[in-house]
Parts: structure tokens; C-alpha cells; sequence
């Protein structure tokens, strides 16, 4: 099979972030883990603040998906290369049960998505031309950030919201999953100045993807 040219692979990326931005993802091999719960009622309040928290998520998963991609695209090794590639498809998943959940109560995605995905998309490249070793070692900061991230949301939720629950609960295996396998590949660890200035990044997407 004739590689692909710079501009193919370009024009594939620029496919999968209109996608990824604006096209609900198929349903993958797994049931939506909401699915089994039960919908309870919620206030106003209540709804309103889970669908700001399902917001932030669905936004860190389009996130993902660039960070990965990004990785996937400037990865020396073949074997990373295939592994993000397969936690991005896994990413998308997340996607799906997010965007289910916000349909359920009746809201949206963040409309500053684009910009998630190309920023991370961005970094992610950069990670992967430095090296394999640090592109996996953003990989695991990336995956532990966001396991502590879902635990607050998770803690944040009303009691009765047993579905977004049931969701979270699930998208936080997987996470724990990934930066346990980007440990066991040889991820290096990041100086402390970077995962600061990650979590920093965090935050300000938190707050606007929140709101907007």
C-alpha cells in the first residue's frame, strides 16, 4: 500500500476533529453505562450543574481525542502509535456516553470544542516529536488529572442522579486503565513545572466549558 502523503494524513486529522467536534460518536462495543439507572427527578438547580459538570467531560474527552491523535501522528515507535490510536477509539466511547447524558437532561456540548481538541492536539505532537518516553508520560499526568477530576465530580453529583454516576464510574476505569498502561510502557515522568501548568490548562477549561 502507497503511505500516505503530508497532506492526506493532514486532511484525515482535519475529518476526525470535525467529528469528533460536532458528530455524536457511534455506540461502541459497551452498553451506556447509564442505561441500567434509573432517571430520578431533579430541580432545576440540579440539572443545571449536571449539565455543567457533563459539559467539562464530554470537553476533556474531545481533549483526548486531539492529545492522542496529536501523539498518534508524531509517534516513533509503531507500538505507541498503535496504543494511542486504540485509547482514542476508546476516548470516543466516553464521548458517546457523555453527550447521551447531556441529551438526557436536555442540554449541550461546550461550544469552545474545537478549540479543546486542536490545543491538545497541538501538545500532543510536540509530545510525540520530543520522544515516546514523554509523549507517555503525558499520557499518565494526563489520565491521573482526569481520575482526580472525575472523583470530584463524582462527589459533586446529587445523590439521586444514579446515571451520571453510573457513567463517571465507568469513564474513571478506563482513565486509571490508560495511565496504568502508559506507566508499564515507559512513560517519564513530567517535572513538577508541567504538571502544574497541565493542571493549570485544566482548570481553565473546567471553568469555561462549564459556562460555555
Amino acid at each position: 500500500m502507497k503511505p500516505l502523503s503530508l497532506l492526506d494524513r493532514a486532511l484525515i486529522e482535519i475529518e476526525h476533529s470535525l467529528r469528533t467536534c460536532h458528530v455524536k460518536p457511534a455506540t461502541g462495543n459497551r452498553p451506556y453505562p447509564g442505561a441500567q439507572q434509573s432517571e430520578n427527578l431533579l430541580d432545576e438547580a440540579e440539572s443545571g450543574h449536571i449539565a455543567g459538570l457533563m459539559r467539562v467531560n464530554n470537553a476533556g474527552e474531545v481533549a483526548a481525542q486531539g492529545l492522542y491523535r496529536g501523539q498518534a501522528l508524531t509517534a516513533r515507535n509503531q507500538a505507541v502509535k498503535q496504543n494511542m490510536l486504540e485509547a482514542a477509539e476508546e476516548e470516543n466511547e466516553h464521548l458517546n456516553w457523555c453527550q447521551t447524558r447531556l441529551t438526557e437532561i436536555g442540554s449541550r456540548r461546550s461550544l469552545l470544542d474545537p478549540f479543546w481538541y486542536w490545543g491538545s492536539f497541538s501538545i500532543g505532537a510536540t509530545a510525540g516529536l520530543i520522544g515516546d518516553k514523554w509523549s507517555l508520560g503525558f499520557v499518565e499526568e494526563t489520565e491521573n488529572q482526569v481520575t482526580r477530576h472525575l472523583e470530584d465530580h463524582l462527589n459533586q453529583l446529587p445523590e439521586q442522579d444514579c446515571r451520571s454516576k453510573a457513567v463517571l464510574e465507568s469513564m474513571k476505569q478506563d482513565e486509571m486503565r490508560h495511565a496504568t498502561n502508559a506507566h508499564k510502557a515507559g512513560a517519564a515522568k513530567l517535572p513538577t513545572a508541567i504538571q502544574k501548568a497541565m493542571t493549570l490548562v485544566s482548570k481553565v477549561m473546567t471553568f469555561s466549558a462549564y459556562r460555555i
